[in-house]
């Protein structure tokens, strides 16, 4: 991973982690935490590096949540709108945040 992209995605996690009181917001654990990006990273710009894009959450509700990204089938609550609604965020909002990423 190049120091650019390093530096961008601790500042996404630490964004995230800030936000969301270092506590995963599907279900209140402080444990092992990962900041996930709702909608892949892939699918937008600037690599969807945006807190709109972004929830904390646990080891478990985090292997939960990738089930969609691995099968496009959300595991029950873990839907791309589910997640969003945790945070107050949308897809267009995390959409056009990320455009704005320089």
């Amino acid at each position: 991973m190049s120091g650019n992209k390093r530096l961008i995605r601790t500042a996404f996690r630490t964004a995230v982690f800030a936000r969301d009181s270092h506590k995963c917001r599907k279900c209140g654990n402080r444990g092992k935490l990962d900041a996930h990006h709702i909608i892949d990273r892939n699918l937008l710009p600037n690599g969807g590096y945006t807190p709109m894009n972004g929830i904390t959450l646990c080891e478990p509700c985090h292997q939960l949540a990738e089930v969609f990204h691995s099968t496009g089938t959300p595991a029950e609550g873990f839907a791309p709108a589910d997640l969003f609604a945790l945070i107050g965020s949308d897809e267009q909002r995390a959409r056009s945040a990320a455009l704005r990423l320089k």
